[in-house]
């Protein structure tokens, strides 16, 4: 973000432009913050904070390097303690890294009770972390107290608990609680009544709640509506009263409305009012009353500390009973209290001296977009107190001996105190599979580093693969890459990177997708050397394939995903939970084609069609081409096949395109005026004719009616920004791919202009062609649709042309498809697609939406955030070290967040449900029954070996989409002397092929029964039992 313009450099904060938005980035680049504390929280938040790109950051610390460190902060290397440099002079430069833009400085001089708190005025919010509660309590009385109020936040972490406190002023205004953009709902009827009731179209949901306010738009016969709020009284999901309409006009059609976002104010008390009577959030409603317990039990661990100046020793039961002790009296303190929790205290006394290093970093996720929000007033912020436990993560550990947890003078003590050296051990010999190195990845493998998980001595190993390369965009997130390493492999890149952390880690990158072409080298036995799998990705249908790989496999998998300020993780363990594929979302709602042909109705449905015209007109046709001609060795060939009466797939399109090819620049240009004469003025008239403005439908009503709009024609103007960008967006892409040379002189005004003097518009001539109006019918498909008599002459006409006239050398039967790159502003693809979107919202009477919008759905952006991807891998880690020493169903958390509002869910994984079949017979997705053959190994022979090892009749088997035995099928009988080799013919080197088998019901007249896949090994030898 440069410092003088405040111009925001989309090409770095793009991905979180799309969370935040200009106005609260701009904010952050006007403020300054002042951070207390290095640890594993700290770290975490400044990692963070200075990623999502503010003015400036001071990092203050007065602690020397420790070997303790290395397991809880990312950015200090044993280098670091061997020197005994001071905290924050070795991380500052390493955090000053991560962006160009954020000055980012140190403090080591001693901040405590005595400190003259003035120079904290320079700052817009201060956060404390490793800071004594007394000391919060001064600094966050002095905040308060300033006009305007220093916002204010500590975040703590003891062990196993955590906790954030939020002090943002008595007066904290927020100008948009959630980030969700409002959505424009169409009317299907408004009563003329005192109160109005209004209905929304299609009985699509409104989404409001009751007093709210929306805006009408566009409503016919009650226009007194357009443009005035009224707040809203909802009766049901698509219904609301809107106040007294009984003195307005009768509605008669159209409008929509739209949810006005208004200011809400926030106030806070100060950390000491707070104490006492705490307005906490509940983020795991199978626990509810674990937030005031942990309350009341961290508070007592801060009287202790006042009195004893230490924490609890490691395992001591006297400390372990003073800290209860104090639990108790200060609870009895409390006016807002739940019942003293004593298994937890204990836990708490134990581990308050340890480290979780993936607890630190979902806690300072949430800290970090707490600073986010005290700055910007963008997204609502945390009241006041947020608390969280994982006593899941220790209680199993509660037979192991005090011995266990131990410091042993290396960099995982902090680690070993929560969760003791046997499992320290465990996660070192662990074997882990990591797909996807963006920004959950990067997460995942710092936690990797700090955790120890694939120590090389330990015979452990991180196996990681990623196909993409890093761009500048990344940067934002993706906190192991730098501006030098654009255009390098995430993978390798994030290996070297992790390697830094932690050298000891054995890290094996990869650059390959995972998918079925790469099953050679990601197979079964790839799979058997693993213990779990993770994944990073960024889409389900990868996620699916990765899944379905696990199940088979029998392997654990972690996933998890982010959107904006939202995130979930999702816990998979064999024979425990569902997995993935289990559960279907919503498939994504599709526009119909002949509202994006001819009827939009909103920006979305412009957008959309702009990107398809880009992908029909310089993607899939140029590709339709070159494998035209690459399947036809000449023009003369296809030319005597035509004329012979063949009917060759394409060449009707492919020669059409070979007969308008342009030679030069200015046939470019031509092609582009006309290409707008066609969009935006012929479109517009074939409508209107076809459809005039009082038509109407066979119930009388208008057939332009909400949510149909009726275009209005537009007359060319060279002088129209909008119009020359088209022209000359279209006309680049045309030369780019017919391979035609331009310069930047081509490009100017007054060069397009005199090339426009000369083109000809023909004039428009009404079509008889049907316009379609079914919202259920499907695009039909050009290439195969049949050719008309008229239609094949035209072509072989053209041919001809074409031949005699010596247009047919090589070089003018290739073309240079184009892939839509929606990040290279230079490459004209985002010109295009926003000119020509705006051209017809305006054709339609829709609002246009501008660059950053419409790069964002038609790049189909998933806007991103540092915050969110911290805070999601910090779960996951967590629930790693669960599975990896072997924790039953109980302890597994999969969670939701979403840290705008702010709401954070953990709730039970689904439990794998086991499907009856017949006498005790049970399975589930888990289950994998195995029969060993022989290569004379028949059908009969397959299912007399399934009969007599699971006593169960089979009656029919399909192997994927083909079906190798079904009774009722003729000849299938004769199958069962056929070979199971000859039956699949396996490719070479398949061991095994999994089969879908049906069985015989109890009642003859009842339905095949199923049951779990059954694999097939052609050969004993490859079935190792």
């Amino acid at each position: 973000m440069a410092e003088d313009s405040m111009e925001i450099d989309d090409s770095l904060y793009s991905r979180q432009r799309y969370v935040l938005g200009d106005s609260a980035m701009q904010q952050m680049a006007q403020s300054a913050v002042f951070l207390s504390g290095l640890g594993g929280p700290g770290i975490e938040i400044a990692k963070n904070i200075v990623l999502a790109g503010l003015k400036a950051v001071t990092l203050h610390d007065t602690k020397q390097c420790e070997t303790w460190d290395l397991g809880s902060n990312f950015f200090i290397h044993k280098e670091d303690v061997l020197s005994q440099r001071k905290r924050a002079e070795a991380v500052c430069p390493r955090v000053a890294e991560l962006n160009p833009y954020v000055h980012v400085d140190t403090s080591i001089t001693a901040l405590d009770d005595n400190t003259d708190l003035s120079f904290l005025r320079n700052y817009q919010c201060v956060i404390l972390t490793e800071a004594r509660l007394s000391l919060q309590k001064r600094v966050n009385d002095f905040c308060h107290a300033q006009c305007p109020p220093i916002r204010f936040i500590s975040c703590d972490t003891y062990g196993i608990s955590v906790r954030v406190f939020c002090d943002f002023g008595e007066d904290f205004e927020v100008f948009d609680s959630t980030g969700e953009e409002p959505k424009e709902i169409f009317i299907q009827s408004i009563t003329r009544d005192n109160p109005g009731v209004l209905t929304c179209l299609d009985n699509q949901p409104h989404c409001l709640q009751t007093g709210q306010c929306i805006v009408f738009r566009e409503v016919n016969g009650m226009e007194e509506l357009n443009g005035t709020s009224r707040q809203v009284t909802v009766l049901s999901p698509h219904s609301f009263a809107i106040g007294d309409t009984s003195q307005l006009q009768e509605y008669t059609h159209g409008g929509f409305f739209v949810l006005l976002k208004t200011p809400k104010m926030y106030t806070f008390e100060t950390l000491e009012r707070q104490l006492w009577d705490p307005q906490v959030l509940t983020p795991d409603f199978s626990k509810p009353e674990a937030p005031l317990q942990i309350h009341a039990a961290m508070l007592a661990l801060d009287t202790f500390q006042e009195q004893e100046n230490r924490l609890p020793n490691i395992g001591c039961l006297q400390d372990a009973q003073t800290l209860l002790k104090l639990t108790e009296e200060v609870n009895a303190t409390l006016r807002n209290k739940a019942p003293v929790n004593a298994e937890l205290v204990q836990w708490l006394a134990r581990t308050a001296r340890g480290t979780l290093p993936p607890l630190a970093a979902a806690v300072g996720g949430l800290a970090s977009q707490e600073v986010l929000k005290a700055i910007t007033g963008k997204f609502a912020p945390l009241q006041q107190w947020f608390y969280l436990d994982v006593i899941e993560l220790v209680k199993p550990l509660q037979s192991l001996p005090v011995d266990d947890f131990l410091p042993r003078g290396d960099r995982y003590d902090g680690l070993r105190v929560c969760i003791g050296e046997s499992l320290c051990r465990e996660l070192h010999k662990l074997r882990v599979f990591l797909v996807g190195c963006g920004a959950i990845g990067c997460e995942m493998l710092k936690n990797f580093a700090l955790l120890g998980v694939g120590l090389g001595q330990s015979s452990g190993e991180v196996y990681i693969t990623d196909p993409d390369l890093i761009e500048k965009s990344n940067l934002n997130r993706q906190f192991l890459f730098r501006p030098h390493h654009i255009q390098k492999p995430k993978s390798t890149t994030a290996a070297e990177a992790t390697l830094n952390i932690n050298p000891d880690l054995q890290v094996d990158a990869h650059l390959n997708k995972v998918c079925p072409a790469t099953e050679s080298i990601y197979s079964d036995s790839f799979y058997s050397r693993l213990n779990l799998v993770v994944t990073a990705l960024d889409n389900v249908e990868a996620r699916r394939y990765v899944d379905s790989r696990c199940v088979s496999n029998q392997r654990a998998l972690l996933d998890s995903g982010t959107m904006g300020t939202k995130g979930h993780t999702e816990i998979i363990v064999p024979n425990l939970t569902e997995s993935y594929n289990s559960h279907r979302d919503p498939p994504e709602e599709e526009i119909p084609f002949c509202t994006l042909k001819s009827f939009p109705s909103v920006i979305e449905h412009t957008i959309q069609w702009a990107r398809d015209k880009f992908e029909n007109a310089f993607a899939l046709k140029p590709s339709m081409y070159n494998n035209f001609w690459q399947t036809h060795i000449s023009a003369e060939f296809v030319l005597q096949r035509m004329q012979a009466g063949e009917s060759l797939e394409g060449s009707f399109e492919v020669i059409k395109l070979l007969n308008r090819r342009p030679h030069c620049w200015e046939q470019c240009v031509t092609l582009a005026r006309l290409k707008f004469e066609k969009y935006f003025k012929r479109k517009a008239l074939q409508l209107l004719h076809a459809f005039p403005l009082d038509t109407r439908l066979k119930d009388g009503s208008l057939f332009w009616q909400s949510p149909k709009r009726p275009p209005a024609p537009i007359d060319f103007d060279l002088k129209d920004p909008l119009h020359f960008t088209f022209i000359v967006s279209t006309a680049r892409l045309f030369a780019d791919i017919y391979n035609i040379p331009y310069s930047e002189k081509d490009l100017r005004g007054d060069t397009v202009a005199e090339i426009l003097l000369h083109v000809k518009i023909p004039e428009y001539q009404p079509s008889v062609k049907c316009i379609e109006t079914d919202e259920s019918a499907k695009k039909p498909d050009q290439l195969k649709m049949p050719l008309s008599s008229e239609e094949e002459r035209a072509a072989i006409g053209q041919l001809k042309l074409a031949i005699s006239g010596d247009f047919v050398k090589a070089d003018r039967l290739r073309m240079s498809p184009l892939e839509f790159e929606k990040d290279d502003d230079s490459n004209g693809h985002m010109d295009f697609v926003t000119a020509a979107s705006s051209l017809r919202a305006k054709m339609y009477s829709i609002e246009p939406a501008d660059r950053f919008k419409t790069k964002r759905i038609a790049g189909k952006i998933i806007p991103a955030i540092a915050t969110a991807t911290a805070a999601v891998a910090g779960l996951v880690a967590l629930e790693l070290i669960k599975i990896v020493g072997g924790f039953g169903f109980e302890s597994l958390k999969n969670c939701f967040f979403n840290l705008a509002l702010p709401v954070i869910l953990f709730t039970e994984p689904a439990a794998v449900k086991r499907a009856y079949i017949r006498e005790n017979i049970y399975f589930s997705i888990w289950d994998c029954w195995t029969i060993s053959g022989r290569e004379d190994f028949t059908l009969s022979d397959f299912m007399n070996a399934v009969r007599e090892k699971y006593g169960i009749e089979p009656t029919m088997v399909v192997h994927g989409v083909k079906m190798l035995y079904v009774p009722v099928m003729p000849g299938h009988t004769k199958r069962l002397k056929l070979t199971m080799l000859k039956l699949i013919k396996p490719s070479a080197g398949r061991q095994y092929v999994d089969l879908t088998v049906s069985f015989a019901p109890e009642r003859a007249d009842e339905e095949d029964l199923p049951g779990p896949p059954v694999r097939y090994f052609f050969s004993r030898a490859e079935h190792a039992p």
